[in-house]
């Protein structure tokens, strides 16, 4: 493990409830034969060393042998568990995930970590906007995040357009999303069925997939 990486803590953020999908944990939904969160660990675990998973139900973790931190603040929402694991890591720089991102790479994550320095954040902007729960962030954002959520702010892009960003434009992220995969994410049924047909897609043999 290089220098680098071992000066970096990682979080799995699971500690949502799911309504869209009618309270189900998002981070053990299936995807050709894998849950979401093994998809995850096996490439956190070779970007980090220290990897930890943000969840107020430890009894679902359990099997992995991880770190399993509940919300230091009740009820914040997604801010909460950035706050959290922010407050507990070990290192100076934390890689947060959501557990609903099941196609983010190492690729990505290996680049992200190449970009942490002196900012407080790096965050990749798609297509979309910014992707503020596949991020890196510093530790001394901590206090700032707790006053921000003690005033009753829960948005969090709202608390990342006040730090100082690096962020990865999409002209870089092309790179690492041909095919515009990577920040999909599985809230809702109709997220998740089309995750599966994705996978299922790529598992097929060449000469057996429809193309355009």
């Amino acid at each position: 493990m290089s220098s680098v990486r071992s000066r970096i803590s990682a979080a799995i953020l699971a500690g949502g409830r799911a309504r869209r999908l009618g309270g189900v944990d998002k981070a053990a939904l299936l995807l050709g034969g894998s849950r979401i969160i093994d998809r995850q660990l096996a490439i956190l675990t070779g970007v980090a060393d220290e990897v930890m998973i943000v969840a107020n139900d430890a009894s679902r973790y359990a099997a992995f042998q991880l770190p399993v931190v509940p919300d230091l603040i009740p009820e914040a929402g997604a801010l909460g568990g950035v706050y959290t694991a922010l407050a507990t890591a070990r290192h100076e720089h934390v890689l947060l995930l959501a557990c609903d991102l099941p196609f983010v790479t190492r690729a990505l994550l290996d680049r992200l970590v190449a970009e942490a320095g002196e900012d407080d954040a790096v965050v990749p902007r798609s297509s979309r906007g910014l992707e503020p729960l596949c991020a890196i962030y510093r530790t001394r954002c901590a206090p700032a995040l707790r006053e921000h959520i003690e005033r009753g702010e829960r948005q969090v892009s709202g608390w990342v357009g006040g730090l100082r960003v690096r962020e990865l434009d999409p002209v870089a992220l092309e790179t690492y999303d041909p095919l515009g995969r990577l920040f999909a994410n599985v809230n809702t049924p109709h997220d998740y069925a089309r995750a599966r047909a994705w996978v299922e897609e790529n598992q097929k043999p060449p000469e057996d997939r429809i193309t355009e």
